[in-house]
This record gives C-alpha cells, structure tokens and sequence, in this order.
C-alpha cells in the first residue's frame, strides 16, 4: 500500500491493510460535528508554531478523528509538544501512549546495527545462519534463503512482495489451519509458514515493503543477544537515551496512559479460535506477532528524542553505525528519488544544502503515525488513534500539512522542552 507524498515521493505505508467489514458505526456527520464541537490541547502552546496547531486540528476535526499528538524538533530542541481531543470523554495528554506501528522498525534496525556496532554481528550473515529456518514436515525451503541477508531483510530486499503472496503477519487464519496450530500465533509460527513457500523474488533484486523481514530481525536480535527482543532495544538503545514511557504494546489491554483506538471496521478475532466479531484494532490483529515489525508504543516526544539520536554520533550509535542506515542500498535509489535505508526511507536532498530527509509512517487499524527528520534541523513526529473513517480522506495528506506548518514559521523559538518530559 502507497502514498503519495509531497516533495518525497512514495511512502510504503506500515503494516497493511487487515480484512475486515464495516459496522455502520455512526455517520462522519455526526462525528465530525462532534469534533469541531469539542477541541481540546494540552500542553504549553508556542504562538510562533500556531500552525501547527491549526494543521492538527483541521485534519483531526475533518476526520472525527479523537486523539492525536505531535511533537516537533528544532536544531535537537523540543520546541512543541502537544495532545488534542476532539471528544468530551479524552483528554489526550504529551505523554499519552499511541501505537506506532511501522515507526517500530527504525528501532528494530538500530538494534541490529548496534549488535554489529558491538561485534556480534554481521549484515552480511544470512538470517538462516542465525536463526532456525525450518519449513513445516513434507515441505522444502526455498534455496535462495542462503541469500536472505540480515541487511536485505532491513531494507526490504528479502524476497517476500506482499502484492504478489500476501503478507504473513496479517494472515493468521491462514497460517494456524495450514500448520494445524491454535491462534494466538507466535512468531515462530510465521517463519515456520513462511519458510514451506516459494520466495516472491530472487533477494537483492527488488524493494518490496515486508513486515516478516523485521519479524526475522527480531528474531535475530534475541538470539545473538540472549535477551528478548523488547528487552534488549530498551536495555541498548532507549535506556541510555532517557526514554522510559515506550512499550511493547497489548492487542487488547491498555497500558497506563494509552489512548483508545478507532476504526469503522470489525472482524473476527485472532487472539483464540473462537471467530468472535471484535473493533478492528482490539483484535483483528495480533500484537504479538507484530513485535519488531510495528509492536512499540510511544508518545511523539519520545520519538523525537529517538529521532535526534541519528543527527549525530554518541554513545548509542557511533559514526560508523549511522552511516550504514543511511547507506544505499544495492538496487540504488529509486525512480522517485528515494531509497530504503535502515528502518527509515531517505531521500537526498540537495537544493539548499546537502543532506537527506529521512522518515517512516506507521499504518494499522486504529492507528496512524509519521516520523519526519528533515535536512534542515526540523524533524516532528504525529501520532493518531484511528486511519479511517466514513469520510475517505486520506490519512497521508498530514505529511503535506505539517509541511506547510513548518515552512510558514517566521522565526523558530529557543525554548526546549525536553527537560520537562525526560
């Protein structure tokens, strides 16, 4: 699934689309009436970043949409930090909890590299030399997993093209009758699934987005670290950054100060075997197989912490390290002009200055999000509870929004909000 995207090109979008039926749940009149009825923020409004305020609530009143949060960057100062509401019921603070989806895998490939950082890795390694790729019994494996490299798998090069073959982490019915399995799944389960099928391509050859990459990473990660996959990118990477609210998240439960989730779609559970229809964020997916893949929770100062780490070396990620994120990969860069890097895309930019801007978006039912790092010194993280509605809008048109924010701000301010959230 694309989006267009102003001044980037494509964006992939994070986890795919879940199968689902709509539930009739209200009109986008009434909800929309609702929002612009009801518009509530939280934390310290900054006169000169108005705008983005503005952009926030027209885009977030347009769609009945009634949680949403940004934080924004300049020159490594947190400059806005910000939760809105558009129900009477929610009050959404800087701090709340989101699912981030697909922003999860600049995390999961952090890891990686700092396990190579470290000298227990090689991006060069197959993934079948680390980790058990065994096929269901009476099934043979494909040969070119010998060419599934952990950096192919980073960058999207693996072998699997969910246009052509579907996407494994979203097909848990499937893969419980064909392995005779009860769901929930585990990961295991889905690399045993995926390792009985043909590649969709010969790895190396071809981007195409894939969630299973990163769940393989993850799996990576546990196993040459000895610890588990939330545990090692917390202990390595979030830990000596200050970042302590971030969690892998629960299909179902909410952690303390976790928004609640949206969608006009249901379906039928994949947490048991029971077929129940349920809300399409509370169970029409499981989190547990989405774990190094899109299963982190967040708020957007959070991320714009995380994301000011890959502005410079330090302790974390040396220059070295940061340098193989952003390096191109084997297939160069795309016919749009930009490439997958590490867990971030990236584009060079070089009309007024040199540099690159590097983002990811995150998409699942329930959940919007978008991760910005700009050449320039910006960068700015927005976090949604919902990526449908009635209405048919796009998601993806807040990229162009906030871009039109941070281009309209006259004179960036000096304050810095870290302090008070870390």
């Amino acid at each position: 699934m694309e989006l267009t995207r102003r001044n980037f090109g494509k964006l992939a979008l994070a986890t795919g689309a879940v199968a689902a039926v709509g539930t009739g749940a209200g009109s986008v009149l009434s909800r929309s009436a609702d929002a612009a009825a009801t518009w509530k923020t939280t934390g310290t409004a900054v006169s000169a970043l108005a705008g983005f305020d503005n952009q926030m609530k027209t885009f977030m009143q347009a769609r009945g949409v009634t949680a949403g949060q940004l934080a924004v960057t300049y020159k490594g100062r947190l400059v806005l930090a910000r939760g809105y509401s558009t129900s009477t019921a929610l009050t959404v603070q800087p701090t709340s909890l989101f699912r981030v989806a697909s922003l999860t895998k600049s995390f999961t490939a952090a890891a990686v590299v700092k396990l190579v950082q470290d000298g227990k890795l090689s991006l060069s390694t197959p993934v079948g030399n680390i980790i058990s790729i065994t096929p269901p019994t009476g099934q043979t494996k494909d040969t070119r997993w010998s060419a599934v490299t952990i950096k192919r798998l980073l960058q999207h090069l693996g072998g699997w093209d969910r246009d052509i073959s579907g996407d494994p982490e979203w097909e848990d019915a499937v893969i419980s009758k064909a392995l005779g399995v009860p769901m929930e799944l585990h990961p295991a389960d889905v690399i045993k699934y995926q390792a009985g099928r043909k590649l969709d391509y010969t790895p190396g050859t071809k981007y195409a987005y894939s969630n299973f990459g990163y769940t393989l990473a993850g799996r990576v990660i546990e196993k040459v670290s000895g610890l588990s996959y939330p545990t090692y990118v917390q202990q390595k990477l979030l830990t000596p950054l200050g970042i302590t609210r971030m969690a892998q998240g629960y299909s179902i439960a909410k952690h303390t100060g976790e928004v609640p989730y949206d969608s006009q779609y249901s379906g039928p559970t994949v947490l048991d075997m029971s077929g129940t229809k349920v809300a399409a964020p509370y169970g029409t997916f499981s989190m547990r197989i989405q774990d190094a893949n899109g299963g982190w929770i967040a708020s957007a100062p959070d991320l714009v912490r995380w994301a000011r780490m890959f502005d410079k070396s330090s302790s974390v990620l040396n220059t070295a390290s940061l340098n193989s994120i952003w390096a191109k990969p084997e297939i160069g860069v795309n016919s749009d002009g930009w490439y997958y890097g590490l867990g971030w895309q990236v584009r060079p930019v070089t009309t007024g200055g040199t540099g690159r801007n590097t983002w990811h978006t995150g998409s699942m039912p329930g959940t919007f999000t978008i991760m910005v790092r700009t050449y320039n010194g910006m960068s700015w993280a927005a976090l949604f509870n919902r990526r449908d509605d009635a209405s048919g809008k796009s998601y993806g048109d807040i990229d162009a929004a906030l871009w039109t924010a941070a281009n309209g701000v006259k004179s960036w301010p000096t304050n810095d909000l870290f302090s008070k959230y870390f």
